[in-house]
């Protein structure tokens, strides 16, 4: 037969011991939680400035070889079909995709601002970044929500979308 002990008795954990652990959970939760957040708005807002500066390095290329920009002094999408001359090279590979764009389906516009003996584009973003996430930008206005790649300043943080202007 085995005997019971009064040991037994004592195997649970009382109420205090689980309220203290809840508690330091959810202390912990509320200081990481915003940090993962803020984490995630930063990748998105580099991720966007990595697809800008590839559709600039691609336009570049393109105007060496065909002595214009794509879209001929007209505001295109940045796609891969719009930096593929006809009969030509593919100067963007893929079509990229700005990943603070809530639904994935806006596509960054390239506009070709170019003047007589004067080359020039811009290329904006359809997303919206956290005000935060723009800090190391130069910006244009308060409250600053979109970034654009101008070609003679490089990255810039502007408060209206697909805001063209130079």
């Amino acid at each position: 037969m085995i005997e019971r002990g009064r040991h037994d008795a004592e195997g649970g954990f009382t109420l205090i011991e689980l309220m203290i652990v809840v508690a330091i959970i959810a202390i912990l939760a509320g200081i990481l939680i915003p940090n993962f957040i803020n984490a995630r708005a930063q990748a998105q807002t580099s991720a966007c400035e990595s697809n800008l500066r590839a559709i600039a390095t691609a336009a570049e290329l393109y105007y060496a070889d065909q002595q214009q920009y794509p879209g001929s002094g007209a505001t295109i999408n940045a796609d891969s079909s719009s930096f593929t001359p006809t009969g030509g090279s593919t100067y963007l590979n893929n079509t990229p995709r700005d990943p603070a764009d809530p639904g994935h389906t806006g596509f960054y516009t390239f506009t070709d601002k170019s003047t007589a003996g004067n080359p020039a584009y811009v290329v904006s973003c359809p997303g919206q970044h956290l005000t935060q996430t723009l800090a190391k930008l130069q910006n244009w206005t308060s409250g600053d929500l979109y970034i654009k790649y101008d070609s003679g300043t490089g990255l810039l943080a502007t408060g209206t979308k697909n805001d063209t202007g130079l």
